[in-house]
Order: structure tokens, then C-alpha cells, then sequence
């Protein structure tokens, strides 16, 4: 069944829960009605690889879920094959998300590599063309947190972009609503290092449809920076309808370009004030992970906001904060429910993600687009 938004009577339903949900958290609940305007047309629910939490990530079906549960935006990662077609798959190192170390006409692929300055052993899209990759078949990557998943474990295979791109524009007929892309080019230096750039591939892909080049709203993300500057001088202002975002990681962390070029500056640097202007002098928005924007005690209580969503509103920035997952193991102490930690604690996770609206971020990554929905709909400024 597609998601359908709520009707009035919901909306009553959804107010009173998101007011208990509020003073539950420490929120105010004396909010007049004039307060309650609907944010759904600022705030991006973006669903992250799909709908992963209830589809393996990164297939087709679990975009499919994210866009039926009510997600704004997909986000595809994307990696090479060995015949330079792009993919999705969370890393291009496969053996968790895929059968392929269960399938003997590919037990000589196995190989140690160094990617991003990681030893890391296993089976690699770059190794194997797109003919053989579709071979392969889907598979849930963490099924200790998420065991129903493995229900569709072998049934899916890997999706090209090509194919991503097809079924958000047969969605979007089919719902009546534009569904946006956020395609993340995954590891670039090392792709560019191995001749299979993904940045004119993606361009050009995004190119060739007037769905992508004219009608959805694409987002491009790196974690790198290098490869972010070189998109933005490809397409300059030609394409008003892509927007480039800067993911960021741990403040200590620092861009894999910067290392390979000994450039010192971290995610840290780069979230300052002089750090976000700079950003803004090549990109449009930033995505960080969710604790640069509200740190977690030790206690596991949320803290007070820091400086990073005014520090980029001042620079012209949206913000787009990862990851909301809905189980109790990704959730802060404080807003667990006593159940085990694979156990999908749906209140919990709205009260986690309208923190962060509270805060003022425009759009989150959520591996539940049906609760980021919920979040989002039931939000009492």
C-alpha cells in the first residue's frame, strides 16, 4: 500500500501524541494552535539508502518502501563497477551486503585492499563487471539488529543508478509528488586512484534525464571536498535544481583528500563559522553526523544545541543531520524503552528527530521514513 498523509482527524491524533511526546522530553505543551503551522514544506525526510530498517539497504525494494512510507528524498551510495558503471552499495567492499563470499565461481575475487588508508579484506565492486554483479543477490548487513530483514535476504539485486533514477520518476507519477535523489559518491580519491572516477559519471547520468536535470531536486554528497569543487566548476550554475552538500564526519576526522594532499584541517575546522563560509563558497548545504548539532551526555540525555545549525544558516547552508535509526540500539539512554536493542522503539525516535527540528535542521537522514514522517507531521514549534 502507498502512504497516503494524514487526514484532518489524524492530524488531531498525531497533535496529542507529538504534546505528550513533548513534555515527555522536557518540551513545552502550552503551545497555542497558532503555533502549530506545518513544517513538511521546509524539512526534507530523506530515506537513508532506502527504507532500511524494514528492507535490506541499497535495493530497490527499500526505496520503494521509503518513497510508499512517505520519504521526500532517496539516497543511493554509489561505488564502480569494473566496467565503470555506478551502483549502490553502502562500500564498495561487498561481502556484508551481498551472497557473494557464498558463491564458489567467486572465491578467487577475494582480496586484501587499502581504501581511504583502511586494510580491508573481501570482495570488491571495482572486481567484477556489471553482468556479474547482478549475479549477486541482496543481503540484510547488520541481522543482529535487524533479524526480520533476513526474510528478504537473496531476493533483491544490486540496483544501478540508472534503474534508481527510473523508479523514483515511476513513483512520482504513480504518488502525485516529485521524489528527489541524494546520491553520495563513495571513497572518490580512491576510485579517481584506480581510473574509475565517479564524478563525470554521475554528471553525466544525471544529465541524460530531464528528470534529474530539470524536475527532482538532487543533492550530491561527499565526504571529500576535492571532488565536491570539481562538480561545482563542471556544472557551475547550469543546473539550479542541484544542490551539493558537504558531509561531514567526527570533528577529529579530516576529508581523505586532505590527507592525501597533508592538509590538516578537520571536520572540526571545517564547522566553524569561517569553516561554513567557506563551504558555502562551493556547496549549498552540509551533512553532518547528528551529535555535532546536539551532543549526548554521558548520561545519554541530550544537551543543549551547539553553534553548528546557526553557523550555517548564516552561510546560506541547509543542514542534513545523519543517521535517525528507529531501534533501541541507536537511540540515546534517555530515550530508550527498556526493550532489547533490536526492538523498534517508534516514540523514542520521533522524540529524538523533533529534538533536532527544534534545533532548526532542514531535512535528516532516517533508516524510517514512516516515523521521520510521523516526526515531522506532529511537530509543535
Amino acid at each position: 500500500m502507498l502512504f497516503k498523509f494524514p487526514s484532518a482527524s489524524h492530524y488531531a491524533l498525531f497533535a496529542c501524541t507529538a504534546t505528550f511526546l513533548l513534555a515527555a522530553c522536557g518540551g513545552d505543551d502550552t503551545r497555542t494552535s497558532d503555533s502549530m503551522r506545518p513544517i513538511s514544506a521546509k524539512v526534507q525526510v530523506i530515506g537513508h539508502r532506502g527504507a532500511s530498517a524494514l528492507r535490506p539497504e541499497h535495493t530497490l525494494a527499500a526505496y520503494r518502501k521509503a518513497i510508499e512510507d512517505g520519504a521526500d528524498v532517496i539516497e543511493p551510495d554509489l561505488v564502480a563497477t569494473r566496467d565503470g558503471v555506478l551502483v549502490a552499495r553502502h562500500e564498495n567492499e561487498i561481502s556484508g551486503t551481498t551472497n557473494v563470499s557464498a558463491l564458489r565461481q567467486f572465491a578467487n575475487r577475494k582480496t586484501t585492499k587499502t581504501i581511504d588508508g583502511m586494510e580491508l579484506t573481501g570482495w570488491f565492486t571495482e572486481d567484477f563487471t556489471l553482468a556479474e554483479l547482478k549475479t549477486l543477490r541482496a543481503r540484510e548487513r547488520i541481522p543482529q539488529l535487524r533479524p526480520e530483514n533476513t526474510a528478504y535476504d537473496d531476493r533483491f539485486e544490486v540496483p544501478t543508478f540508472d534503474e534508481i533514477v527510473a523508479l523514483a520518476k515511476q513513483m512520482s507519477a504513480q504518488t502525485g509528488r516529485t521524489i528527489h535523489l541524494y546520491p553520495e559518491t563513495k571513497h572518490p580519491t580512491y576510485f579517481q586512484s584506480i581510473g574509475l572516477p565517479l564524478e563525470d559519471r554521475l554528471v553525466d547520468a544525471l544529465l541524460k534525464d530531464p528528470y534529474t536535470s530539470r524536475t527532482a531536486t538532487v543533492y550530491l554528497q561527499s565526504f571529500e571536498v576535492a571532488n565536491l569543487k570539481a562538480i561545482r566548476n563542471r556544472i557551475k550554475s547550469s543546473q539550479p535544481n542541484w544542490m551539493l552538500v558537504q558531509l561531514m564526519g567526527d570533528a577529529t576526522q579530516r576529508p581523505y583528500d586532505f590527507v592525501k594532499a597533508h592538509d590538516k584541517r578537520t571536520y572540526g575546522d571545517l564547522s566553524t563559522r569561517d569553516g561554513m563560509r567557506e563551504i558555502a563558497t562551493y556547496a549549498n548545504g552540509v551533512g553532518p553526523y547528528k551529535t555535532s548539532i546536539i551532543p549526548v551526555a554521558a548520561d545519554g540525555t541530550l544537551q543543549q544545541p551547539t553553534q553548528y545549525v546557526r553557523y550555517a544558516h548564516e552561510a546560506g547552508l541547509v543542514v542534513h543531520p545523519y543517521t535517525f535509526r528507529p531501534e533501541n540500539y541507536f537511540l540515546p539512554a534517555s530515550l530508550k524503552d527498556g526493550g532489547s536493542p533490536s526492538a523498534r522503539n517508534t516514540a523514542g525516535s520521533v522524540r529524538e528527530i523533533q529534538a533536532y527540528l527544534r534545533a532548526g535542521i532542514d531535512g535528516f537522514f532516517t533508516d524510517d521514513p514512516t516515523i521521520g514522517r510521523i516526526a515531522v507531521d506532529t511537530f509543535i514549534r
